[in-house]
């Protein structure tokens, strides 16, 4: 009698870049706000899969259920529940997670920054090289990228800044913890302050982007000022609003 030998079953640790979505109450008019905000950008959540918070909610089961239904509705992708009963768990439902810890701010050098990051394992990825989507990098402070960002790939550092000398194709991504510098044009999705900074910016030779954000607050492409398309531009907050100026 042969045997056959036992074959390994690999696993690896991976960080993927994800979107935290956490409603508020009263949630028909979040859901109004967001309906507004799918107007604006239809589709960004086609793009994005996003980690579900309802930690402040305190929903019941039906609750929670008619919530998810709505979001699916509106074709945002659900990969995940924080905060949820894990005795509502069923094959039809996303799974769910345990809390994530506090993302690190300026003001804390303790915390690790893992809330927009599923499965993260930082000692991971740490070359400096370009990742497709889903394979974002994690780099410590700053981040240089010498070639330019195609279509398709990400590009991530959870610590500071991101300086691209080149371009920044449609269909890519940049986050940053700091600010952004983009030395070519900026045709994609540019994120800065992701982990809660303020202060950050984002600069540009050419203002081509698709969507720009800074700590959270967005603008889509048909929100900027035409007159700054394909200009030197800087986009920072002021007075709680994304402020996007000329830049010489």
């Amino acid at each position: 009698m042969s045997v056959r030998p036992t074959q390994a079953i690999r696993f690896k640790g991976r960080s993927y870049f994800s979107l935290t979505l956490a409603p508020e109450l009263p949630l028909a008019e979040w859901q109004n706000r967001l309906d507004a905000w799918l107007e604006r950008s239809p589709g960004f959540f086609s793009r994005n899969s996003v980690i579900l918070d309802v930690r402040d909610l305190a929903l019941d089961k039906d609750g929670f259920l008619t919530l998810l239904e709505g979001l699916r509705e509106r074709a945002v992708r659900v990969l995940g529940v924080e905060g949820g009963n894990a005795d509502w768990a069923g094959p039809d439902l996303p799974p769910f997670m345990p809390s994530g810890k506090d993302v690190r701010t300026p003001d804390s050098e303790t915390e690790t920054p893992v809330e927009a990051c599923v499965g993260a394992n930082r000692d991971e990825a740490q070359a400096p090289t370009l990742a497709t989507t889903g394979n974002a990098i994690r780099h410590a402070s700053p981040l240089f990228i010498d070639s330019p960002v195609r279509s398709g790939q990400s590009v991530l550092n959870p610590d500071g800044d991101v300086i691209i000398t080149g371009a920044v194709a449609s269909g890519a991504e940049v986050v940053a913890a700091g600010s952004i510098h983009v030395y070519g044009a900026l045709r994609g999705r540019a994120m800065a302050g992701a982990y809660g900074d303020e202060t950050a910016r984002i600069f540009c030779r050419s203002l081509e982007a698709e969507l720009i954000a800074v700590n959270g607050l967005y603008q889509t492409s048909d929100e900027i000022d035409p007159a700054l398309r394909k200009k030197p531009a800087q986009a920072r907050l002021k007075h709680g609003m994304i402020l996007v100026t000329k830049f010489d």
